[in-house]
């Protein structure tokens, strides 16, 4: 893999606050964490989205700031942040930027979700989250394909893995891989014998990883380095190959779906408050010449702001108000629609809350002055991931309907 960027190795370990109990509550410990993190992330956005480039300073931000063990268990020497603390830190985090707050997501859901379900050999997870505590190492989970489609509704992907001596030979490419170049380990899904649809953790840097520059000229997200990447032969050990696994209990089976949720349901909700915040401090200080007073004291951009804040305030409650309670384990099989049901709610709220603000700020909105344009283009990527629109309301419709 042709890696721009220098590891952070063991010897060189995370700097981070030093975290107990006595000192202060989890979310407070949390903030020491997220705060000089968002700040990196918010003095990086808007470059890295003119160049259209992974932000090495964003990356090795996330590595130094002991944010890749949030969620690896309290047992391997992580944090083990509840889902409601991973919420609530990615909140923050998509705040500052979503292109870099994707980046640590994708390595904290890919922890959490594993860590709390026990789905894969203790020895290989305990790799990964190793990694994450000694050397703040990233880890993303490759399953997307130009002809797959979501993998969150099945079918095989064309990846294919091939047994030989001592392992697998690993063949394909994988698309919208977030963070490709900063990825220390590539969790890629490949079929085998045309039936089954097996894991395999890849170090970065093994031959026949290719990561190729074809995240341009997109949408939304321009920061995110979210490249395709090219398997060729690329050798698996025995060990790294992770078949499908027995069939999970429904708590187990809930975590899978859970995490990557929350992932996406508080980040871009952490859009749409950035947005409304931006709104905000650029309505208090634009004083027209004609109105003589700042234009937050005109009714209709009140009424704006009220229907921004109304519905971030509604979404998070929902996302609060699930992932608090999905600490108690049973319960989660049937917390899982209204986990669905808040990711609904939270991309699509990012989504209105900053068109709202582009009409109520007018033509200023439509210039680089300003961040709402690229609050607007993000936002919009919400509604890409899973579940979409359609599964989220068809899950929490069967659960009211008790089908």
């Amino acid at each position: 893999m042709d890696m721009n960027l220098p590891p952070v190795t063991a010897s060189a370990p995370p700097v981070r606050p030093e975290l107990t109990q006595s000192e202060s509550s989890r979310l407070e410990q949390i903030h020491q964490i997220t705060e000089p993190l968002a700040d990196v992330f918010r003095q990086e956005a808007a470059q890295a989205d003119r160049t259209e480039q992974l932000s090495d300073l964003g990356v090795h931000a996330i590595k130094a700031s002991g944010y890749a063990a949030l969620t690896v268990p309290t047992r391997l020497g992580g944090f083990g942040a509840s889902l409601h603390e991973f919420a609530a830190a990615q909140e923050r985090l998509g705040q500052a930027d979503a292109s870099l707050a994707l980046v640590a997501a994708m390595n904290a859901h890919l922890l959490g979700s594993v860590g709390e379900a026990g789905s894969w050999p203790d020895a290989v997870y305990a790799e990964l989250a190793h990694a994450a505590v000694t050397r703040g190492a990233l880890s993303n989970s490759l399953a997307s394909e130009l002809d797959l489609g979501s993998p969150s509704r099945g079918g095989l992907p064309s990846t294919r893995a091939v047994r030989v001596d001592g392992g697998w030979l690993v063949t394909g490419l994988k698309t919208w891989s977030t963070g490709s170049r900063a990825l220390d380990f590539l969790v890629v899904t490949a079929a085998v014998d045309g039936q089954q649809v097996w894991r395999f953790v890849i170090p970065a840097g093994t031959p026949g990883v290719e990561v190729l520059s074809t995240w341009k000229g997109s949408l939304g997200l321009r920061g995110s380095g979210s490249d395709d990447v090219q398997f060729t032969d690329v050798f698996v050990p025995g060990s790294h190959a992770l078949p499908p696994s027995a069939p999970l209990s429904p708590v187990a089976l809930a975590s899978s779906g859970g995490w990557f949720w929350t992932a996406v349901a508080a980040t871009y909700l952490g859009v749409g408050q950035a947005a409304l915040d931006a709104f905000v401090q650029y309505a208090n200080k634009r004083v027209p010449t004609a109105l003589g007073e700042p234009i937050a004291t005109l009714p209709k951009v009140q009424q704006a702001a009220g229907q921004m804040n109304l519905e971030l305030l509604s979404a998070r409650a929902l996302l609060v108000n699930v992932t608090q309670a999905w600490a108690e384990p049973e319960a989660r099989p049937e917390l899982l629609p209204r986990l669905a049901a808040a990711k609904l709610l939270c991309t699509n709220a990012a989504v209105s809350v900053t068109d709202l603000a582009l009409r109520a700020a007018g033509g200023a909105a439509l210039t680089a002055g300003l961040p709402l344009e690229r609050y607007f283009r993000d936002a919009r990527a919400g509604l890409t991931h899973p579940p979409s629109d359609d599964a989220a309301l068809s899950m929490l419709g069967k659960q009211v309907l008790e089908l």
